[in-house]
């Protein structure tokens, strides 16, 4: 007998990009490492400060650029109601993680869930439906254009050099009138705001799965300046990097 909400820790090596589509709404956290998530031509960084609620029946594409568990609750649609987007990437709450740590005792067989355990796992669909309403600004466009997304593969591989949009340009056969032009329809963002976000991104993997300083982190993920770091990390994240690290570290 599969009960209407579970849940369960699994841990993954790191794997390609695969498509993921559940029958229930998926509350998707990563206790260990980070998760890549893209749909709806956006990539968003799932790291163990955050957690992503899917809509039931909703393909995304899922990939681990390094080893991660993931704690994972699963909710029947009659259970919980529709969550607010397809698919939302929203900070934690304190009560969020205390909640999910309490459903790991119910996994997916087994009679049907007593009443505390059903209070719990409507607690804590209320809770993270409600931090769904403000998702993470930390999201990047995935392109939909091969030369889009060739542009944006080769900009991410070079986030520590002085990478140039010309050079860019050139490597995707357009000049740069014409790539800015893609990255203005495809992405509502110039090519520098994207590669600010990269930068960012970088960092928060950085930041969540190696022990490296923050100045070393800053400066592999291109900059040149500490402050400079600190200062786009917090007008993206609303944090400092010191103070995201803390967030998730015991």
């Amino acid at each position: 007998m599969t009960r209407r909400a579970f849940s369960f820790v699994r841990s993954f090596p790191p794997e390609p990009a695969r498509e993921l589509c559940v029958d229930r709404h998926y509350l998707l956290c990563a206790s260990a490492g980070v998760l890549r998530l893209e749909a709806q031509g956006q990539v968003w960084l799932l790291p163990p400060a955050r957690a992503a609620l899917i809509e039931a029946h909703r393909p995304i594409r899922v990939s681990i650029p390094r080893p991660v568990t993931t704690a994972s609750v699963l909710f029947d649609p009659d259970f919980a109601p529709r969550p607010p987007a397809p698919l939302t990437v929203f900070d934690l709450s304190p009560l969020a993680r205390a909640l999910v740590a309490e459903c790991r005792a119910w996994d997916e067989d087994g009679e049907a869930l007593p009443t505390y355990a059903a209070t719990l796992f409507a607690a804590l669909a209320a809770v993270c439906w409600r931090l769904a309403e403000r998702p993470s600004p930390c999201v990047v466009p995935a392109g939909r254009s091969p030369e889009l997304r060739r542009a944006l593969h080769i900009t991410e591989q070079r986030l520590a050099t002085d990478i140039r949009f010309e050079d860019v340009a050139r490597e995707v056969g357009l000049v740069p009138r014409s790539l800015a032009r893609r990255f203005e329809a495809e992405t509502g963002l110039t090519w520098r705001a994207v590669l600010r976000r990269l930068r960012v991104l970088h960092a928060i993997e950085e930041l969540t799965d190696s022990e490296l300083s923050v100045t070393n982190i800053a400066f592999a993920s291109g900059y040149t300046s500490l402050s400079a770091f600190n200062t786009a990390f917090r007008d993206l994240t609303g944090r400092t990097p010191t103070e995201f690290r803390a967030s998730f570290c015991p």
